[in-house]
């Protein structure tokens, strides 16, 4: 299983050290399998719960990753290196499914928003020593939030949603400390939590959110912070509904000191309430990017929460970046004023894409999740089984290792490069490999 390389130790820290060791010399390569855990604890005469702290920090930290019954294996690509790096490049030809961006014929240009934050900034430039949110910006974000039911408090600016996250948790934890975070989930937050020195602990999803079960053991087992995605949720499209919110909302009140972060990079893509939860536990966020509705190289996202949070953050922007850009915010103005968007119009646009995909692989006998936003999530037995044979049908999708940390494998499909049209020809694709996937016959 491991040649002749031989794991030691007697203390979880040992044996996850000895296993760092063997991939950092090339004695364990990529995808290496380890030892399932109660084999390598009757090798070295230790409690099998020793093994598993050992394997649960080098999953952490990035060394190797879980399939379920398949074991644990030594990860493909370096741990400081994203989860997007995982991906595959669509040959030409293919259709790229994979690929999580917005549809660019829902993006508004961006010539006219630009030329008017021009114009403002000459009339008022911007000099070191300004505020760093404009006025304008700040008092559409407030009201905007406030329309949703978000919390009072104050109003940052910030380069886009992960920029924010990261910003408030370096404000909160310290190394060691532990984060919950939805599994599967974004692959940004994923990398970013290990980057930072934290631990993650993952909570399982479902199409309303973050599980109440999930959360409740996350923070027994001493979670610091909570990450939770309010709607169109990455991969699987879940929305936190009303009485999932509310589940969630008696749970953490029973753990004020937790940091709450909401992500809502949905806003102006999804037709679905939202349904915050900040404002139950002392500090919390609510993150906006405008990636998905106004473009992702805007590069900005505005958030609310508490003062002491809100205060922290703006602190170490000032001794960094400064500011975000105030061309970029004038812009942003200009696009939320001037109707440059129609959010439901672009909601009903990926709604119809992607409920077509998830009512036709339902037909097909293939379950599949996608309650909002740009994506479908297909849960699956073999996922290199199941990307190779849509790759080969034409299809590009993305493997679920990219978003997973102990769930199960699965494929996600966006949505924004597709029409409704080609969905039946897909859902037979992905009916098919699934059922190679599982061990059917493919003739």
């Amino acid at each position: 299983m491991l040649g002749d390389y031989r794991i030691t130790g007697r203390r979880a820290a040992d044996i996850a050290a000895g296993v760092e060791a063997g991939v950092a010399s090339g004695a364990l390569p990529p995808g290496s399998l380890l030892p399932p855990m109660r084999e390598l604890a009757g090798e070295l005469g230790v409690n099998p719960n020793t093994v598993a702290a050992a394997y649960r920090t080098l999953r952490e930290r990035g060394v190797i990753e879980t399939d379920g019954r398949r074991g644990s294996r030594v990860r493909s690509r370096p741990s400081s290196t994203p989860r997007d790096a995982l991906r595959m490049t669509v040959p030409e030809g293919v259709r790229d499914l994979a690929e999580g961006s917005p549809d660019v014929a829902l993006l508004p240009s961006l010539d006219g928003p630009l030329a008017a934050a021009a114009r403002r900034y000459a009339q008022r430039p911007t000099l070191y020593g300004a505020g760093p949110v404009a006025p304008e910006l700040a008092g559409l974000a407030r009201a905007g939030f406030d329309a949703d039911g978000v919390p009072s408090g104050p109003v940052a600016v910030v380069s886009g949603a992960l920029d924010g996250i990261e910003r408030v948790l370096t404000a909160h934890l310290r190394a060691g400390d532990a984060v919950a975070v939805e599994d599967p989930g974004w692959g940004g937050a994923l990398d970013l939590v290990p980057a930072l020195g934290l631990r993650v602990l993952p909570v399982a999803v479902d199409d309303e959110g973050p599980r109440t079960d999930a959360v409740a053991r996350a923070l027994e087992a001493g979670a610091r912070a909570l990450v939770v995605t309010s709607r169109a949720q990455n991969p699987t499209g879940a929305a936190v509904s009303a009485p999932r919110a509310a589940e969630l909302w008696e749970l953490l009140a029973r753990h004020p000191g937790v940091l709450l972060i909401e992500d809502d990079h949905g806003n102006g893509i999804v037709d679905l309430p939202l349904h915050p939860l900040g404002g139950v536990t002392r500090h919390w966020v609510l993150v906006r990017s405008t990636a998905k509705a106004y473009g992702p190289d805007l590069r900005l996202a505005v958030l609310t929460g508490d003062a002491v949070t809100l205060d922290r953050l703006r602190g170490r922007q000032r001794l960094g970046p400064g500011w975000v850009s105030r061309l970029l915010q004038y812009a942003v103005v200009e696009l939320w004023t001037s109707g440059a968007v129609d959010p439901a119009a672009v909601a009903r646009s990926y709604a119809a894409r992607r409920d077509a995909l998830v009512e036709a692989l339902g037909e097909r006998g293939v379950r599949a999740h996608g309650r909002s936003g740009l994506h479908v999530w297909v849960p699956v037995v073999d996922e290199t089984v199941v990307v190779t044979r849509l790759l080969s049908a034409g299809w590009g999708v993305c493997a679920g290792a990219v978003f997973r940390v102990e769930s199960g494998p699965g494929v996600r499909l966006t949505v924004s490069q597709l029409t409704v049209e080609e969905v039946p020809v897909l859902a037979d694709a992905v009916a098919a490999a699934a059922r190679v996937g599982a061990g059917a016959r493919s003739d």
